[in-house]
């Protein structure tokens, strides 16, 4: 074997499905033809200063307008930092001078059932009103605020708030602990905390407040606390430090003139978990970043007028600050907002809401859908989902066989999918089909967006072949993309562009096809080095999971003799299917079948559910452990189930 050899992926999966947008959808979509698309990319990677230039321009609205687009000094960016903007008013102000005043801004439903919509009219006065509070308890341009909230109404206003004022949010998910929560306090070194008493979830409720008082003693940058009263418990209020939210909301206007901010000002800092050590808090600043969520919004999900917009994602994650907020509200959208679970009080909870709401589109996890498959079809029988014209997966690459279950069964073989592809530190969406353009395959990301310039290539920096795996990078700066680590400058050159020269490292794998599809591989770190071979673990898990036994599937590396690296599977079975040697066995025959002898796996062990994070990412870093008889350590305040952890460590494998 070669230097080079060593240096690639091996990619095996092989797919041929492809569904063509329908002439309905073209018609009238914003980019309608391949042609469109590859002459407008081409020009956007040719001529990027000017394309952004003209988005920037046209998409947003400017206190005072730019001169200069671009300041590039590898790996620190400047977009248009002369000029200065507001997101606030990009997400409300302008859309109610445009005549969107009495329009829906935003639809919510809480887990109980209580609904609330606010227009943008409302919405502004909502927002104007929170900014003259957080001026009151002393914020100001440049003060960091944690936001811990659940997704209740309160939450978006929050934000825009902070950002009318030019105060850096800082969202932390409601699900956290107390110490994952003083950790990302001190960090970004937070003056105030925004939270609510508690919050819906599996009708429990989340005692929020309590974990604020307990993180405090750690947190000695916070000097208040503001309390939405959401599921009437009584916390503890510390005089002089908690206030309630609707007492000072009360007493607050509704004028508040939003503060003109550079370009370059910090927008937000969001914080991601590594295996080791303190969270990344990952610096994001507004022209740019809000150019990369208004425009990918409108054109990946191709918004219209008159569109009801779902992403399922929690806004404490960088799915929520881009397309649950500032990607819809810039676009002057309608958002359908969800407090609670997909399965409470039923398995039916997203169709109905859909069916209520009216819903056109539809943006979630491929570990959702995966669920939705495990439940079957009965929870989805008698629900009207014909108001459904685009669907969406994000967070993670879908199994062939799971895009195919969305397709037919909530897209009734209609709906176009747009799986895309992107990161917390690329801001927005980075690869990703076109509905109206693109013919879309399963388990393609397909290409890259406008502006966006990808390649694959080995760990020299050399661009691989069609069809062999690589390192996924960008090899030209975005507007969106990440400023920084908070207060780490060295992590982030070394994260992110030490790695390979002069290309910012994504840390995935991928491969890209005869037709320029790009598909992802998976993590860097996941990937298996079996008999000299790297395979990707996702291309294996998606042969297991089109099994019609297999509803769930996550594969690791265990120590291997012969091998070097064994491949270890952990498969969550349909139904009250039992695992048994002979399934092992068949599933064993069925990945050599797919993809080749070398990719069977060693070892099986069957369970009813997999360790993941709360955003539904497979916590893969927890099964190497449990696959290598290790006990886990690092950072596991994201783990969403930890009985899950504990059942998978009594379980016994099984050797097909």
């Amino acid at each position: 074997m070669t230097d080079r050899e060593e240096n690639r992926i091996t990619s095996v999966l092989q797919e041929d499905r492809a569904f063509p947008p329908s002439e309905s959808f073209r018609s009238v979509a914003h980019i309608k033809s391949m042609e469109d698309y590859d002459s407008l990319w081409k020009y956007s990677v040719d001529q990027p200063e000017k394309f952004w230039s003209e988005q920037a321009r046209d998409l947003l609205e400017w206190h005072q307008p730019f001169s200069k687009t671009l300041d590039w000094n590898l790996p620190h960016v400047k977009w248009f930092e002369d000029g200065t903007l507001n997101a606030s008013v990009n997400c409300l102000d302008r859309h109610i001078k445009g005549g969107k005043k009495d329009d829906p801004a935003i639809i919510w439903e809480g887990e109980p059932g209580d609904t609330r919509t606010l227009t943008y009219g409302e919405l502004l006065d909502e927002v104007c009103r929170c900014a003259n509070v957080l001026k009151e308890l002393n914020v100001k341009k440049g003060d960091r605020v944690t936001i811990y909230m659940p997704m209740i109404p309160e939450l978006v206003i929050t934000v825009l708030a902070c950002a009318r004022i030019g105060a850096t949010h800082c969202v932390v998910f409601g699900g956290f602990s107390s110490d994952a929560l003083a950790d990302r306090n001190n960090d970004a070194q937070a003056k105030l905390i925004v939270t609510a008493d508690g919050g819906f979830r599996k009708g429990s409720i989340v005692s929020l407040k309590e974990n604020v008082d307990r993180c405090l003693p750690r947190s000695t940058s916070v000097e208040k606390v503001l309390v939405v009263k959401r599921v009437g418990t009584q916390p503890k209020m510390c005089p002089n430090r908690d206030y309630w939210w609707h007492e000072l909301m009360a007493k607050a206007s509704t004028q508040f003139e939003a503060v003109p901010l550079p370009a370059e000002h910090p927008l937000f800092i969001l914080y991601t978990s590594g295996s080791t050590g303190k969270p990344k808090g990952i610096l994001h600043t507004t022209g740019g970043y809000l150019l990369g969520a208004t425009l990918s919004a409108k054109l990946v999900f191709d918004l219209k007028e008159g569109d009801i917009y779902w992403c399922t994602a929690d806004v404490g994650w960088i799915t929520g600050h881009s397309y649950v907020i500032y990607g819809p509200l810039s676009n002057g959208s309608t958002a359908l907002i969800y407090e609670g679970a997909p399965n409470y009080p039923n398995q039916s909870r997203f169709w109905q809401m859909i069916e209520r709401h009216r819903v056109s589109i539809f943006y979630t996890a491929p570990t959702a859908i995966r669920s939705f498959m495990k439940w079957g079809d009965e929870p989805i029988k008698g629900y009207d989902l014909s108001s459904l014209r685009l669907l969406g997966t994000v967070g993670e690459p879908i199994n062939p066989e799971a895009w195919m279950w969305y397709h037919e069964k909530i897209g009734k073989k209609r709906c176009p999918i747009v799986d895309t592809w992107w990161q917390t530190e690329t801001g927005s969406i980075m690869i990703t089909p076109l509905p109206g353009a693109t013919t879309t395959i399963p388990g393609t990301a397909t290409r890259p967006f406008l502006g966006v310039n990808p390649d694959v290539v080995d760990r020299e920096g050399r661009p691989v072949g069609t069809n062999e795996g690589g390192f996924l990078v960008i090899k030209q700066p975005w507007p969106s993309m990440l400023r920084g680590i908070y207060g780490d400058t060295d992590r982030f050159h070394s994260v992110y562009w030490k790695q390979l020269k002069n290309v910012y490292f994504t840390g995935d794998g991928a491969r890209k096809d005869e037709h320029g599809n790009f598909w992802i591989l998976g993590r860097i770190d996941d990937v298996l080095n079996v008999s000299g071979h790297r395979l990707s673990t996702m291309e294996i898990e998606s042969a297991l999971v089109s099994h019609p036994l297999v509803v769930e599937a996550a594969v690791v590396g265990q120590p291997h003799e012969i091998k070097g690296e064994g491949i270890y599977g952990f498969v969550c079975l349909r139904g009250d299917t039992k695992g048994t040697e002979t399934i092992a066995l068949q599933l064993k025959e069925h990945v050599a079948k797919q993809i080749g002898a070398i990719a069977k796996p060693d070892t099986f062990q069957f369970t009813d559910s997999l360790p993941k994070t709360r955003s539904g990412k497979i916590m893969r870093r927890l099964l190497r452990d449990i696959a290598s008889g290790r006990k886990s350590f690092g950072d596991m305040t994201t783990l969403e189930d930890g009985h899950s952890l504990n059942r998978l460590r009594e379980q016994s494998s099984v050797v097909g």
